[in-house]
């Protein structure tokens, strides 16, 4: 077995315990989402907006499609890595494709994917699919998008509206964040949050007062 054979393996097993642990999350996510506290109301859910393509939250259930398709295309992928890795010990052809072996691994596992959400429960949070208990929050920060922000001229609904970071206590992909249409809705989810003793910072400025300092 030859270099190029063993890191296509471990590969091969990091992918698949992303995949399950992934699925296995949003099951989860999913069968608790029916107790959150927030959103509930359809305006609630039309006020969160998904990064990146800045769509309305959609509630989280096992009947939508995009549920489906990472409940089934999770199966489906480990099928086909399968039959990869048995290609891989039956013949040499790793070798002399093993960069296109590698970005069709990744492609494929980046596929498996179910839009963002963001939830308010009583004992945690769902953020992307994952739940997250209040011990295992560390802080949030709410900003509002004005002029010169990363975000702003991303979308129309998101220039002067709020984004919302969540930082979770010991995680490598930091950080998660939403975008609230609405500041009463926004103060909604930080008053949940701070109930809980979730401590934050507030960066909610006006557009005149950011011109100003960037001015000054």
């Amino acid at each position: 077995m030859n270099l190029l054979n063993i890191i296509f393996i471990v590969l091969f097993i990091l992918g698949i315990i992303y995949l399950l642990s992934y699925r296995l999350n949003l099951k989860k996510a999913t069968e608790i989402a029916k107790d959150a506290i927030f959103p509930r109301q359809k305006e609630e859910f039309a006020r969160v907006l998904i990064p990146i393509e800045w769509k309305e939250m959609r509630p989280l259930t096992k009947s939508t499609r995009s549920y489906q398709t990472v409940k089934w295309g999770t199966v489906a992928v480990i099928i086909l890595f399968s039959v990869v890795l048995w290609m891989v010990f039956a013949t040499e052809w790793l070798e002399s494709a093993f960069l296109e072996v590698i970005y069709l691994f990744c492609a494929i596992i980046s596929a498996v994917h179910h839009p963002g959400n963001f939830y308010i429960l009583p004992n945690g949070v769902i953020l992307n699919g994952r739940y997250f208990s209040f011990n295992k929050i560390k802080s949030y920060e709410a900003e509002k998008i004005v002029r010169w922000h990363d975000l702003y001229g991303l979308d129309s609904r998101v220039n002067n509206a709020y984004k919302l970071t969540i930082n979770v206590k010991k995680s490598f992909v930091q950080p998660k964040f939403v975008v609230v249409e609405d500041q009463v809705y926004l103060e909604k989810i930080i008053s949940l949050l701070e109930q809980q003793g979730i401590e934050g910072i507030q960066k909610i400025r006006s557009e005149v007062n950011d011109s100003r300092k960037t001015q000054g």
